[in-house]
Protein backbone atom coordinates (compact mmCIF):
# COMPACT_ATOMS: atom_id res chain seq x y z
CA UNK A 1 0.00 0.00 0.00
CA UNK A 2 2.79 2.23 1.05
CA UNK A 3 4.42 1.54 -2.44
CA UNK A 4 1.07 2.25 -4.27
CA UNK A 5 0.61 5.56 -2.71
CA UNK A 6 3.95 6.77 -3.31
CA UNK A 7 3.34 5.75 -7.14
CA UNK A 8 -0.23 7.47 -7.86
CA UNK A 9 1.65 10.71 -5.62
CA UNK A 10 5.05 10.64 -7.95
CA UNK A 11 2.76 10.45 -11.18
CA UNK A 12 0.39 13.35 -10.44
CA UNK A 13 3.34 15.64 -9.44
CA UNK A 14 5.69 14.21 -12.59
CA UNK A 15 2.34 15.36 -14.79
CA UNK A 16 2.08 19.35 -13.22
CA UNK A 17 2.57 21.72 -15.94
CA UNK A 18 2.28 24.91 -13.77
CA UNK A 19 3.70 26.07 -10.39
CA UNK A 20 0.16 26.99 -8.90
CA UNK A 21 -0.84 23.03 -10.23
CA UNK A 22 2.20 21.64 -9.12
CA UNK A 23 1.75 23.15 -5.56
CA UNK A 24 -1.79 22.50 -5.04
CA UNK A 25 -0.78 18.68 -6.00
CA UNK A 26 1.99 18.75 -3.56
CA UNK A 27 -0.50 20.21 -0.81
CA UNK A 28 -2.95 16.86 -1.50
CA UNK A 29 0.45 14.90 -1.14
CA UNK A 30 1.51 16.69 2.02
CA UNK A 31 -2.16 15.50 3.53
CA UNK A 32 -1.58 11.90 2.75
CA UNK A 33 1.22 11.95 5.14
CA UNK A 34 -0.66 14.09 7.84
CA UNK A 35 1.17 17.31 7.04
CA UNK A 36 -1.65 20.30 6.55
CA UNK A 37 1.22 22.49 5.08
CA UNK A 38 4.10 22.39 2.36
CA UNK A 39 6.62 24.88 2.21
CA UNK A 40 9.71 25.28 -0.50
CA UNK A 41 11.90 28.18 0.26
CA UNK A 42 15.82 29.01 -0.13
CA UNK A 43 18.08 28.08 2.24
CA UNK A 44 17.78 30.59 5.37
CA UNK A 45 21.19 31.04 6.68
CA UNK A 46 21.90 32.46 10.45
CA UNK A 47 22.58 35.86 9.03
CA UNK A 48 18.46 35.82 8.29
CA UNK A 49 15.88 37.43 9.98
CA UNK A 50 12.62 36.79 8.06
CA UNK A 51 11.27 33.51 6.59
CA UNK A 52 8.91 35.13 4.27
CA UNK A 53 11.13 36.66 1.54
CA UNK A 54 12.39 33.23 0.98
CA UNK A 55 9.79 31.74 0.26
CA UNK A 56 9.10 30.31 -3.42
CA UNK A 57 5.84 28.26 -2.49
CA UNK A 58 3.69 27.60 0.53
CA UNK A 59 0.36 26.56 1.94
CA UNK A 60 1.11 28.24 5.28
CA UNK A 61 -1.46 30.44 6.27
CA UNK A 62 -0.19 34.13 5.70
CA UNK A 63 -1.22 34.85 9.43
CA UNK A 64 1.60 32.44 10.94
CA UNK A 65 3.95 33.85 8.76
CA UNK A 66 3.21 37.41 9.61
CA UNK A 67 3.19 37.09 13.06
CA UNK A 68 6.74 34.75 12.80
CA UNK A 69 8.73 36.96 11.13
CA UNK A 70 7.25 39.91 13.53
CA UNK A 71 8.59 38.08 16.18
CA UNK A 72 11.83 37.30 14.38
CA UNK A 73 11.64 33.29 15.62
CA UNK A 74 13.56 32.40 12.82
CA UNK A 75 16.56 32.86 14.58
CA UNK A 76 15.36 30.84 17.21
CA UNK A 77 14.34 27.99 14.62
CA UNK A 78 16.66 24.66 15.02
CA UNK A 79 16.19 24.04 11.50
CA UNK A 80 18.22 26.92 10.88
CA UNK A 81 21.30 25.74 13.18
CA UNK A 82 21.35 22.13 11.51
CA UNK A 83 21.25 24.15 7.64
CA UNK A 84 24.55 25.70 8.56
CA UNK A 85 26.42 22.45 9.47
CA UNK A 86 24.61 19.24 7.77
CA UNK A 87 22.95 18.59 4.26
CA UNK A 88 20.71 16.21 6.02
CA UNK A 89 17.11 15.80 7.05
CA UNK A 90 15.97 16.92 9.94
CA UNK A 91 12.44 16.67 12.52
CA UNK A 92 11.13 19.01 15.30
CA UNK A 93 8.42 18.56 17.42
CA UNK A 94 6.86 20.97 19.35
CA UNK A 95 4.64 18.89 21.30
CA UNK A 96 1.03 18.60 22.65
CA UNK A 97 -0.70 20.75 25.79
CA UNK A 98 1.91 19.31 28.78
CA UNK A 99 4.57 18.17 26.69
CA UNK A 100 7.92 19.59 26.36
CA UNK A 101 9.29 20.51 23.09
CA UNK A 102 11.92 18.57 21.31
CA UNK A 103 14.55 21.50 21.21
CA UNK A 104 14.82 24.81 23.09
CA UNK A 105 12.49 27.77 22.58
CA UNK A 106 10.17 30.43 24.20
CA UNK A 107 6.29 30.16 25.32
CA UNK A 108 5.39 31.83 22.53
CA UNK A 109 7.28 30.12 20.27
CA UNK A 110 5.58 27.06 20.92
CA UNK A 111 2.17 28.80 21.18
CA UNK A 112 2.62 29.85 17.85
CA UNK A 113 2.84 26.65 16.13
CA UNK A 114 0.21 25.05 18.59
CA UNK A 115 -2.23 27.23 17.25
CA UNK A 116 -1.91 26.31 13.81
CA UNK A 117 -1.82 22.90 14.55
CA UNK A 118 1.78 22.66 13.54
CA UNK A 119 2.95 19.86 16.19
CA UNK A 120 5.90 18.24 14.15
CA UNK A 121 7.76 18.40 10.85
CA UNK A 122 10.19 17.38 8.47
CA UNK A 123 12.53 19.39 6.69
CA UNK A 124 14.71 18.36 3.49
CA UNK A 125 17.96 20.03 1.76
CA UNK A 126 18.03 20.33 -1.90
CA UNK A 127 20.13 21.86 -4.19
CA UNK A 128 19.21 23.51 -7.39
CA UNK A 129 21.19 22.96 -11.20
CA UNK A 130 22.46 25.93 -11.41
CA UNK A 131 23.93 25.84 -7.80
CA UNK A 132 21.03 27.54 -5.24
CA UNK A 133 20.05 25.93 -2.38
CA UNK A 134 16.54 25.09 -1.12
CA UNK A 135 14.74 23.62 1.45
CA UNK A 136 11.33 21.65 1.41
CA UNK A 137 9.50 21.37 5.05
CA UNK A 138 6.55 19.71 6.15
CA UNK A 139 4.17 20.83 8.77
CA UNK A 140 1.34 19.01 11.03
CA UNK A 141 -0.68 17.88 13.99
CA UNK A 142 0.88 14.63 13.95
CA UNK A 143 3.49 12.87 15.42
CA UNK A 144 7.11 12.88 14.23
CA UNK A 145 7.24 10.65 10.55
CA UNK A 146 9.11 7.15 10.54
CA UNK A 147 12.05 6.53 9.13
CA UNK A 148 9.81 4.83 6.46
CA UNK A 149 7.69 7.57 6.24
CA UNK A 150 10.92 9.99 6.18
CA UNK A 151 12.57 8.34 3.24
CA UNK A 152 8.80 8.38 0.89
CA UNK A 153 8.82 12.51 1.65
CA UNK A 154 12.12 12.38 0.50
CA UNK A 155 11.82 10.92 -2.79
CA UNK A 156 8.37 13.04 -3.07
CA UNK A 157 10.20 16.22 -2.11
CA UNK A 158 13.11 15.20 -5.01
CA UNK A 159 10.96 15.02 -7.50
CA UNK A 160 8.54 17.98 -6.32
CA UNK A 161 11.51 20.14 -6.56
CA UNK A 162 12.61 18.96 -9.83
CA UNK A 163 9.55 19.84 -11.26
CA UNK A 164 9.41 23.21 -9.52
CA UNK A 165 13.41 23.58 -11.04
CA UNK A 166 12.12 22.96 -14.22
CA UNK A 167 8.97 25.52 -14.49
CA UNK A 168 11.16 27.70 -13.07
CA UNK A 169 13.81 27.90 -15.16
CA UNK A 170 11.50 27.62 -18.05
CA UNK A 171 9.95 30.94 -16.60
CA UNK A 172 12.89 32.78 -16.29
CA UNK A 173 13.93 31.85 -20.19
CA UNK A 174 10.25 32.89 -21.27
CA UNK A 175 9.34 35.33 -18.89
CA UNK A 176 12.48 37.74 -18.65
CA UNK A 177 10.97 41.81 -17.89
CA UNK A 178 12.31 44.09 -20.22
CA UNK A 179 14.30 47.09 -19.12
CA UNK A 180 11.74 49.33 -19.03
CA UNK A 181 9.74 46.94 -17.11
CA UNK A 182 12.36 46.44 -14.95
CA UNK A 183 12.66 50.39 -14.29
CA UNK A 184 8.92 50.64 -13.49
CA UNK A 185 8.87 47.41 -11.36
CA UNK A 186 11.46 48.99 -9.33
CA UNK A 187 9.92 52.34 -9.29
CA UNK A 188 6.71 50.84 -8.26
CA UNK A 189 8.32 49.14 -4.91
CA UNK A 190 9.85 51.94 -4.14
CA UNK A 191 6.23 53.33 -3.33
CA UNK A 192 5.71 55.26 -6.46
CA UNK A 193 2.40 55.96 -8.53
CA UNK A 194 1.94 55.01 -12.35
CA UNK A 195 1.67 59.69 -12.33
CA UNK A 196 4.78 59.77 -10.61
CA UNK A 197 7.10 56.96 -12.71
CA UNK A 198 5.56 58.38 -15.66
CA UNK A 199 7.27 61.71 -14.50
CA UNK A 200 10.39 60.23 -13.39
CA UNK A 201 10.44 58.16 -16.80
CA UNK A 202 9.21 61.10 -19.31
CA UNK A 203 6.28 58.56 -20.25
CA UNK A 204 2.71 58.85 -19.53
CA UNK A 205 0.56 57.39 -17.00
CA UNK A 206 -1.16 55.13 -19.74
CA UNK A 207 2.56 53.32 -21.27
CA UNK A 208 3.27 53.30 -17.54
CA UNK A 209 0.51 50.91 -16.93
CA UNK A 210 1.32 49.16 -20.05
CA UNK A 211 4.76 48.00 -18.67
CA UNK A 212 3.05 47.49 -15.59
CA UNK A 213 0.51 45.01 -16.73
CA UNK A 214 2.93 43.40 -18.58
CA UNK A 215 5.13 42.61 -16.23
CA UNK A 216 1.98 41.39 -13.85
CA UNK A 217 1.06 38.93 -16.67
CA UNK A 218 5.25 37.69 -17.43
CA UNK A 219 5.33 36.80 -13.68
CA UNK A 220 2.53 35.38 -13.31
CA UNK A 221 0.76 37.80 -10.41
CA UNK A 222 -2.67 39.52 -10.49
CA UNK A 223 -1.68 42.65 -9.11
CA UNK A 224 1.12 45.13 -8.46
CA UNK A 225 1.90 43.90 -4.75
CA UNK A 226 2.37 40.71 -5.64
CA UNK A 227 4.26 41.81 -8.37
CA UNK A 228 6.55 43.52 -6.14
CA UNK A 229 6.65 40.86 -3.58
CA UNK A 230 7.34 38.15 -5.78
CA UNK A 231 10.07 39.73 -8.01
CA UNK A 232 12.43 41.18 -4.68
CA UNK A 233 11.33 36.56 -3.73
CA UNK A 234 13.14 36.16 -7.14
CA UNK A 235 15.25 38.61 -6.59
CA UNK A 236 14.88 40.36 -9.85
CA UNK A 237 15.01 43.50 -7.57
CA UNK A 238 16.27 44.33 -4.13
Amino acid sequence: MLLERQTLLSEGIGSCQSRPELLETWRRAALEYGFEYVTLANAPTLQDRHFSPLVRETTLPSEFSNEFDRMEFLRLCPTVAHLARSIMWTTWDVGREGETPSFECPASFIALFRRFKMRSGVLFSLNALDGGRFIVRYDGDRSVPTQTEINELSMLSTQAFDVFDRLRRTASNVNVLSARELEVVRWTAQGKTSLEIGQILSLSDHTVNAYMTNAIRKLDCVNRTQLVAKAIRMKIIT
